[in-house]
């Protein structure tokens, strides 16, 4: 969800970029100049570009693989991680295609039944279409343009 929720600020708390040959092997990425937990972005991979966190040790989101790219080491605030955090929940609950969220449609009827999505009401309403309008007020404080 970090990588997505950088993408959408435009922000990624990008400290130091590094440019060279990197590898994971067995799982494990191994670099120097990160420190264990540290949040980092890999650029230019054919399996593992997004944002991940430090630890020095296996990670099961890593595929093994030898490229040549980019590592950003981030700086991400913690308020950003809890939002990610909120943003996942929030997405495991309406975010599925069965739910009316979801619908590409604001009003359906067929039937003898129909619906309409709200218009307005509290940002962070279920009736929301994504996540990007349910935490609209959240995100406007770390947005980059």
């Amino acid at each position: 969800m970090l990588t997505e929720l950088c993408q959408e600020l435009h922000n990624w708390f990008d400290l130091i970029h590094y440019s060279g040959r990197f590898e994971v092997t067995g799982g494990v990425f191994t670099a120097s100049f990160l420190a264990p937990g540290q949040y980092y972005r890999i650029i230019g991979s054919v399996f593992n570009d997004g944002v991940h966190k430090y630890t020095g040790e296996i990670d099961p989101d890593l595929t093994d693989e030898v490229w040549t790219g980019y590592v950003w080491a981030l700086g991400i605030p913690k308020a950003v991680i809890d939002l990610a955090d909120q943003i996942k929940l929030w997405n495991d609950k309406y975010g599925g295609a069965e739910s009316a969220a979801m619908s590409p449609y604001t009003s359906e009827s067929f039937g003898g039944y129909s619906y309409s999505k709200g218009g307005s009401g509290s940002s962070n309403s279920a009736t929301s279409t994504s996540w990007q309008s349910a935490f609209r007020a959240q995100l406007k404080k770390w947005r980059k343009l």
